[in-house]
């Protein structure tokens, strides 16, 4: 059964687009994340998926029952905020039995069901403090359990870690993806963070100026980018153009601002003008020289502990390599490094699988 499905769905705010026709298919349990930079329509879609926003066109479909008519407290979703969102006077108990007071769930039911979803995100022991008695961490994890303890058809997120310190962000998004898993709840995550979004997701959907970019698992999304705009926002990519000269045994010869540079892909037309991106990571120290060989200057170099953050360049570009802890690199100095053909990937061909 289909957890979540958007058809054809798009929302204005006066001349603003903010979700341009976008169709997205959940499957029941499954933990997506929307990703994209402000104003991309990541935070509009969950609204209009909770209920907050209705949409101007196209059909919300939670667990296959059309919901666009039905007011967000009759949807069966559990909201965790960016903000938050407890109530100050209340006690964490109290707070989390909220929504079940609501639905004038049984006491008794009540009871047992706050208890448990205390037991889950281990705040047994804080009942009787009140948020402000908290850390921002347990404050989190409140708010989590008040979301899940209504036993939700789904589950959104709404940024729910910026609050947090970097090494905080990590353990609780490892604490919800857990949680999510134990449960399999439907779970749709809204962030901007990159990293966030590849550790907690099974897919990400990549999102830009109203519409879908990309969807796919996130080993695929990164290391498979549709576009020059997911290349450059997920993670670190050298985005070039060429014409594509030639095929050559497997592979296409395609010559850049920069030279030559072959590519082990397919369906290439020769000829045509294309976009092609490869990561830093997959740059490499050249044995001996040879096919996408670069001969460059160390233009920077950046020690990072584990990693060499270097900037080379080479015909007049400055290309990005990462290499992984070694010898020191000094400013001016000659480089001879290798793009793998088969690191090459092309982009903005349509598509968003």
């Amino acid at each position: 059964m289909s957890g979540l499905r958007l058809t054809n769905v798009t929302k204005s705010f006066g001349d603003f687009k903010a979700i341009d026709s976008i169709d997205l298919d959940v499957e029941e349990g499954e933990f997506i994340t929307l990703l994209g930079p402000s104003g991309c329509g990541k935070t509009t879609t969950l609204r209009t998926i909770a209920g907050f926003h209705s949409p101007d066109n196209g059909e919300v479909y939670i667990k296959e029952r059309l919901v666009n008519n039905i007011p967000p407290s009759r949807r069966n979703t559990g909201m965790c905020f960016q903000s938050y969102a407890l109530f100050p006077h209340m006690t964490v108990y109290d707070n989390v039995r909220f929504g079940l007071r609501m639905r004038k769930i049984a006491q008794a039911e009540q009871r047992r069901r706050v208890t448990e979803a205390l037991r889950m995100v281990e705040l047994e022991q804080l009942v009787g403090r009140k948020p402000g008695e908290l850390s921002g961490g347990q404050q989190q994890r409140v708010a989590l359990a008040r979301a899940i303890v209504i036993e939700p058809d789904l589950l959104l997120f709404d940024e729910p870690l910026s609050n947090l310190d970097a090494k905080l962000r990590e353990s609780v998004r490892v604490e919800i993806r857990n949680l999510q898993k134990r449960l399999g709840i439907t779970s749709i995550y809204v962030t901007h963070d990159q990293a966030e979004a590849l550790v907690i997701s099974d897919r990400v959907v990549i999102m830009n100026q109203g519409k879908i970019e990309q969807i796919g698992d996130p080993h695929w999304v990164y290391d498979h980018p549709k576009t020059s705009f997911v290349a450059g926002f997920i993670g670190l990519a050298n985005i070039r153009q060429g014409t594509v000269q030639a095929e050559e045994a497997g592979t296409y010869r395609i010559k850049a601002d920069f030279g030559e540079v072959y590519a082990r892909v397919e369906g290439l037309r020769i000829g045509e003008t294309v976009s092609f991106s490869f990561r830093p990571e997959d740059v490499v120290i050249a044995g001996s020289p040879g096919r996408n060989t670069i001969r460059g200057t160390v233009h920077q170099a950046i020690f990072m502990g584990n990693l060499t953050d270097l900037f080379v360049e080479f015909g007049g570009v400055i290309f990005r390599a990462q290499l992984a802890k070694g010898r020191a690199f000094k400013t001016g100095e000659p480089i001879e490094l290798t793009i793998p053909e088969d690191a090459i990937r092309i982009l903005d061909r349509g598509g968003t699988t």
